[in-house]
């Protein structure tokens, strides 16, 4: 579990396929890690398989490369990095589970002073779980909704944000990897089983 906030960004050192996906090898000024822990990288929870001094590496599934913008990952890209939040941590962000739901595109980028205020293109089945005043998370970082319709919402983003995340890079036209808010995810699907055919 983790909470979006980024804690360092990461260059990729190597993407490797294999029969089972591509093996990541990401540099990183973060700290120890071990074999076997989780690692969010830009918003998709990974596994470390090997750690050495500044560089770490994790498999990458074949999902997850279909579901999330780390198939389009290359030497020298940029992702942000957050290790899993331990009991007893200020929760800055909001509890963010790694589990990528789709790749939303970037459809206007207005500078607002040094912020910026970002709208982005979602699936429309996604929408039902985006509100103002909500939470999502972008490529890992936990974001504050302004406003939404049903295939779009609004986020702002604060001169920090831009500056130590890779989401000051983005282009018009850019992905990033989009994780709902997990609340809402239950919610809507307590409200299925209450207003659902099967509904005893």
């Amino acid at each position: 579990m983790f909470t979006g906030l980024v804690e360092s960004l990461g260059s990729v050192h190597s993407a490797v396929l294999s029969s089972t996906g591509t093996r990541l090898s990401i540099a990183t000024e973060l700290g120890p890690l071990n074999i076997g822990d989780s690692i969010s990288v830009s918003g998709a929870c990974l596994t470390v398989i090997e750690a050495n001094g500044g560089r770490f590496s994790a498999d990458v599934s074949r999902e997850t490369l279909e579901r999330t913008t780390l198939a389009s990952l290359s030497v020298g890209s940029l992702v942000n990095l957050e290790r899993p939040a331990t009991l007893g941590s200020a929760l800055g962000g909001h509890l963010v589970t790694g589990h990528v739901d789709a790749v939303a595109r970037v459809l206007q980028i207005e500078a607002i002073g040094e912020a910026a205020s970002m709208r982005f293109e979602v699936p429309r089945a996604l929408g039902r779980y985006l509100a103002e005043k909500g939470s999502v998370c972008l490529d890992g970082v936990s974001l504050t909704v302004n406003s939404v319709t049903p295939t779009t919402f609004d986020v702002m983003l604060i001169p920090h944000t831009l500056q130590v995340t890779t989401l000051g890079r983005l282009v018009l036209g850019g992905s990033v990897n989009l994780e709902i808010d997990l609340v809402a995810r239950y919610v809507a699907r307590w409200l299925e089983y209450q207003n659902g055919p099967s509904n005893p």
